[in-house]
């Protein structure tokens, strides 16, 4: 261990996605390749000696307990836990949590000197994993409200392929075997009795963590509330959801404030009537099992939504991933104006 195809296969990966910035310390990691990397994870990171690091992810990362502060983090999958070596600026723009970081030791008089927060869960301590819609980001869930984190990877390939190892890495777990449960059929593995409803599809993995995929009901549970956003519920049947996807809403405000970043995390659901920007809560949903209430806003809140015939053009730039798209709408103040019109000259 390892062999050359992994150290390969996670010196490609490791690569922070060029729409991000990250602090230094970071971005001495990104800089080490090949065995300098495997090194540097046995010196700095690994906690036991015999652990083996297994994959290497960039992705943005939100806490439970705070759930408002998306950062970046360089995630690593050994064989005994999950590190998520976080940016320094979370550690800044989190000071109120001081209860969830020790904030102790913190300031080095060196400023050549880097320091990042290394946030770890232990495999033994895995509950369930979340998988979002589209495979945009996951939910780790362990024993507590400390540990529970979405990875925001807003990308289906390096979702699938962090589940992948994952689940490998799950396999060499000595767990004990969860009892046989007596004459399991798919109603009552898939399905409350009480209510008749379709529960989320489960998988159960051999290490007794489960793994947790939404069903078609949850995008029927979004189309409703699309409708409800449009005022509309009496053309339920015909409203489909095209598109569902993890975006930055560029902020172009010149008098913003500094501290406000120029990428605005943001959920684009595309109809083949609208286009809605919505503010998700990607941590809090499904509720926990030990959580006491529900969250204090709800799981999509919305931003902005226009009508598809309002679209004047599209603007694409020249880049390659990630793509950036400038929608123009025509600024109608009246947006039923021309309905009215037609209604009224050419009569019913």
């Amino acid at each position: 261990y390892p062999s050359e195809l992994l150290i390969q296969k996670i010196t490609e990966d490791n690569q922070i996605p060029v729409h991000l910035h990250v602090s230094a310390s970071l971005q001495y990691v990104a800089g080490l390749k090949g065995n300098a990397l495997v090194e540097f994870f046995h010196g700095n990171i690994a906690e036991v000696e015999n652990e083996e690091l297994r994959h290497l992810m960039w992705s943005s990362v939100l806490f439970y307990k705070a759930p408002s502060v998306e950062a970046m983090a360089c995630v690593l999958l050994s064989t005994k836990a999950i590190y998520f070596l976080l940016d320094d600026s979370f550690i800044r723009a989190d000071e109120c949590q001081s209860d969830f970081w020790n904030q102790e030791n913190s300031d080095c008089g060196n400023s050549s000197f880097h320091l990042s927060r290394c946030f770890v869960l232990k495999l033994n301590d895995l509950q369930s994993v979340n998988v979002g819609l589209f495979d945009q980001y996951f939910r780790i869930t362990g024993h507590s409200a400390d540990h529970i984190v979405a990875c925001l990877t807003r990308d289906s390939y390096n979702t699938h392929a962090f589940m992948q190892q994952l689940m490998a890495v799950l396999s060499l777990l000595a767990r004990t075997p969860s009892p046989e449960p007596i004459d399991k059929d798919f109603y009552s593995e898939f399905g409350s009795k009480t209510t008749g409803k379709m529960e989320n599809y489960e998988l159960i993995h051999s290490s007794r963590v489960k793994f947790i995929y939404p069903n078609e009901e949850e995008i029927g549970d979004l189309a409703f509330l699309v409708a409800e956003k449009r005022d509309d519920l009496t053309d339920l049947q015909s409203l489909n959801i095209l598109l569902y996807v993890l975006a930055f809403q560029v902020n172009r405000d010149e008098g913003a404030a500094r501290n406000t970043s120029l990428l605005q995390p943001k959920t684009l659901i595309l109809t083949s009537s609208d286009l809605f920007l919505f503010d998700e809560d990607y941590i809090s949903y499904p509720l926990p099992e030990f959580a006491k209430e529900p969250p204090q806003r709800d799981k999509y809140q919305l931003a902005d939504g226009r009508r598809i015939r309002d679209l004047d053009r599209v603007l694409m730039g020249y880049q390659t991933y990630p793509q950036a798209l400038t929608f123009v709408f025509d600024d109608v103040q009246n947006q039923d104006l021309m309905q009215n019109l037609t209604l009224d000259h050419f009569g019913d």
